[in-house]
C-alpha cells in the first residue's frame, strides 16, 4: 500500500532506472512509513535482486519467528521466477513481511506501472 507520505518520499528521486523498487515500514498506529530504501532498476533481474538484498536486511534485523516467511521467500526459486515473469510483463511485484509491531513492504514496479 503506497501511502502519500511514501509517495512523497519517492518522488523526490532522480536516479530511477526503467524499474522502480522501493522498501517501506509502517509501524503500528503510526500514520506514516519509513522508507527503507528505494532503487532504479535497468532490468527485471535488477530489480528482484534489489529485492532480495533489501529482504534478506529486513529478516536480519528481526525476530526470527517473524523473519521465517522472509527467509523462505528468499531460497523460493519458482517465487522468484513468478516476480521475474510480472514485472517483465508489466506487472508490479509486492512481497509484504510482518513482525509485531510493523508491516515491511518491499515493491518493484515496471516502467509505467503504478503501485
Amino acid at each position: 500500500m503506497l501511502t502519500v507520505a511514501t509517495a512523497n518520499l519517492l518522488s523526490t528521486e532522480d536516479n530511477w532506472g526503467a524499474y522502480r523498487c522501493w522498501a517501506a515500514a509502517y509501524p503500528l498506529h503510526q500514520t506514516s512509513a519509513i522508507l527503507l530504501g528505494s532503487h532504479g532498476a535497468a532490468s527485471p533481474r535488477l530489480a528482484l535482486r534489489w529485492l532480495r538484498e533489501r529482504t534478506s536486511h529486513i529478516t536480519d534485523q528481526i525476530d526470527a519467528a517473524y523473519a521465517q516467511p522472509g527467509h523462505y521467500w528468499l531460497t523460493d526459486e519458482a517465487e522468484h521466477e513468478r516476480a521475474l515473469t510480472y514485472l517483465a510483463t508489466g506487472t508490479a511485484y509486492q512481497l509484504t513481511l510482518y513482525d509485531e509491531n510493523t508491516r515491511y513492504v518491499l515493491i518493484a514496479y515496471p516502467p509505467g506501472g503504478a503501485t
